[in-house]
């Protein structure tokens, strides 16, 4: 079994991460940390953390990014992955494929400079999954 440590995050989509950081604030007293890019991904985020997990606001950097279809089909944003710490993102990744689960494009590095990979939604009941190493 993959070895599955926490929960790192919940992505939640957005279109304007200053806009919606203003919402969550207002509506439910968090605040959002500084905004970071992730070129790599095409995206800038900002997470909010709430001690145990956080919650990270995703945007898309540019009109090419990637992120610009799920928001094409969700134009006020929505949850878009849940991501789990593993210690070990290789042996993460060979169990969770050798069960049955696909890794979506390629292993990369969070703006935090961890490694990173997703898990394609078909294989895990609808939802996207990160993985994130975490040693």
């Amino acid at each position: 079994m993959t070895d599955i440590t926490g929960l790192s995050h919940v992505a939640i989509a957005v279109p304007d991460i200053a806009k919606a950081a203003a919402i969550l604030e207002k509506r439910l007293g968090v605040k959002a940390g500084p905004v970071h890019e992730n070129a790599a991904q095409g995206v800038r985020l900002a997470y909010i953390d709430l001690g145990n997990a956080r919650i990270e606001l995703i945007a898309p950097l540019g009109p090419e990014a990637p992120l610009n279809a799920f928001l094409g089909k969700n134009p006020g944003g929505g949850l878009h992955h849940v991501a789990f710490n593993v210690p070990d993102i290789e042996a993460a990744l060979a169990e969770a494929t050798s069960a049955g689960a696909s890794q979506t494009g390629k292993t990369g590095r969070n703006v935090h400079g961890q490694r990173i990979a997703f898990l394609h939604p078909r294989d895990l009941l609808g939802a996207l999954v990160e993985l994130e190493e975490n040693r």
